[in-house]
């Protein structure tokens, strides 16, 4: 049996993001799973995602962090909901309301990236997540992502195709 991704349950009118929209055929289409208390994603960058030779472009390495991060976000939420009410189908897709990256190191192209997450803060409709990018054992970024739970007028809106 194979495992769902968060992003695997993103209702279909939210699921066209160009990092982590499975409906995107052009995007990323990145796969975030929980490992533990931390969120892992693992994502091999395209010869074309290229800064200056053998190195990563920077504009990848924080669509990475900042989709893994509201994938992330979106299932603390529905995790957080499910133990306060285990019948419930709470609104858990988030959206970007702060991104922050730090690149420390360059990353290199043609290695398999591991982006890892961990709840920072949960609090109401807002989740803090801080991240990591990891090539060849070695932290290359380090980020945040604040998201937020996507407003219910703008859920029914996008639900209902308009």
């Amino acid at each position: 049996m194979t495992q769902l991704c968060f992003q695997d349950y993103y209702p279909e009118a939210l699921a066209h993001c160009y990092g982590c929209g499975r409906l995107n055929e052009h995007g990323h289409q990145i796969k975030s799973y929980w490992d533990g208390d931390e969120s892992v994603c693992h994502f091999m960058p395209k010869s074309y995602h290229i800064a200056v030779p053998g190195y990563v472009y920077g504009g990848l390495l924080a669509s990475l962090i900042d989709c893994h991060g509201t994938g992330t976000a979106a299932a603390a939420l529905y995790k957080a909901a499910k133990e306060a009410d285990p019948h419930a189908e709470p609104n858990t897709r988030t959206l970007t309301a702060s991104l922050h990256v730090d690149y420390h190191k360059p990353t290199p192209l043609g290695i398999e990236l591991e982006v890892r997450g961990k709840v920072k803060h949960l609090g109401g409709r807002k989740v803090v997540i801080e991240e990591w990018i990891i090539a060849n054992g070695v932290v290359t970024v380090r980020g945040e992502v604040v998201a937020v739970q996507v407003p219910e007028s703008m859920l029914d809106e996008l639900l209902k195709g308009k």
